[in-house]
């Protein structure tokens, strides 16, 4: 097995005013429904409104409709929300990575991230062709599995529970239509509503870190007032996160890494403000705060905890996607992979030829022949 390596180590070659970046501009959306069946478009899109305060997150968990992720769905939306975009408009969508923000996420915080492992499949089609990158659903399932089998220290509510509370959250900040049409009772009857992660509003956005041209697909929770008419006017999106309260410096240094993830995922799609609800123990939300998603890294730089560094993030990613362009440079399947406790990116081929199913047929066909 032929294995190149990217060392994330050492990450002060990455320090310094950071490199160029493209600013995401949404060029397409798609949605899922209740079921999670695809649409194009904005029918899941929802709109922000503050819940009513202190929020209890437990409510409603013996009826919520959780999505089940386990099947490999590789890049299929996204890729047949591109084509979409190709046949309307006759251009081809320029890129050097098409993947999903979760991708990005992880590659944009490994610096700070080394506890955590990943792998990613990707394959470039054909030659001078894309690099089109995703999750190892194999990967993913196993580490669930290995999650669900931790035992919480007692008195600790379980990983379901938890997880619950951030979709939780979302059903009670969030409406189906502006504020101003929304009838005051089903404001205030947010809390009754079951709970359902199936439906999600994605937004699809080009984007580029140095010289690497991104198309990024990724949920959004919410926008703020209304999408503009303009396509090329920036959208007041919201992502909504909940957190534990802050009670001493150990509580800080945790708030401030899970800041490293709000932040990345905001960034890669453009989202500028984050809403935080933070819960005691027992998941009741007593407060909330504005985030200004721009402004982050330089709180975290004024905390004084040195927990992450922005500009290192960007200038690393576009370093280690220049890297990636001339590593992956030939047709078939690579894995893209970092171990736990490690500090180096392993890139190697898993397949001579075809796609490894991480395209599919309609998409290559498509590009194929145009």
């Amino acid at each position: 097995m032929d294995r190149k390596v990217f060392d994330i180590q050492p990450i002060g070659r990455f320090y310094g005013s950071s490199t160029s970046i493209r600013r995401p501009r949404e060029i397409a959306c798609f949605s899922y429904d209740d079921e999670h069946q695809f649409h194009l478009g904005e029918p899941s899109l929802r709109y922000y409104y503050p819940p009513r305060l202190p929020a209890d997150l437990n409510r409603g968990f013996e009826s919520f409709q959780k999505l089940d992720d386990s099947a490999d769905e590789h890049l299929d939306a996204l890729l047949g929300t591109i084509l979409a975009v190709e046949k309307d408009t006759g251009k081809k969508c320029e890129a050097d990575v098409i993947t999903w923000r979760g991708m990005m996420t992880k590659i944009l915080t490994a610096p700070f991230d080394t506890m955590n492992g990943w792998e990613m499949n990707a394959t470039c089609f054909q030659v001078n062709a894309p690099l089109f990158i995703e999750e190892n659903n194999a990967y993913k399932n196993h580490q669930k599995r290995l999650q669900h089998t931790q035992r919480m220290p007692p008195g600790m509510p379980s990983q379901e529970m938890m997880a619950y509370w951030g979709y939780k959250f979302e059903t009670l900040s969030l409406l189906d239509q502006p504020w101003d049409a929304t009838p005051r009772d089903k404001i205030e009857s947010r809390e009754e509503l079951i709970v359902n992660n199936n439906a999600q509003y994605c937004s699809v956005v080009r984007t580029g870190i140095g010289s690497a041209r991104l198309v990024i697909g990724g949920e959004v929770d919410a926008v703020w007032d209304s999408k503009p008419d303009r396509k090329e006017d920036p959208i007041n999106w919201v992502e909504l996160k909940t957190s534990a309260e802050i009670k001493n410096d150990r509580d800080m240094i945790k708030y401030e890494r899970k800041l490293l993830k709000f932040w990345a995922q905001s960034f890669l799609l453009g989202v500028p403000k984050i809403i935080v609800g933070f819960r005691d123990q027992q998941g009741i939300v007593h407060r909330l705060e504005e985030l200004d998603t721009a402004s982050l890294p330089g709180k975290v730089k004024k905390m004084g905890k040195g927990t992450w560094d922005g500009n290192i993030c960007i200038n690393f990613a576009a370093a280690f996607l220049d890297w990636l362009k001339s590593t992956i440079c030939e047709e078939g399947t690579w894995r893209i992979r970092k171990l736990e406790k490690s500090s180096v990116i392993e890139v190697f081929k898993t397949e001579e030829s075809g796609t490894g199913d991480i395209l599919s047929s309609s998409f290559s066909n498509w590009r194929s022949s145009s």
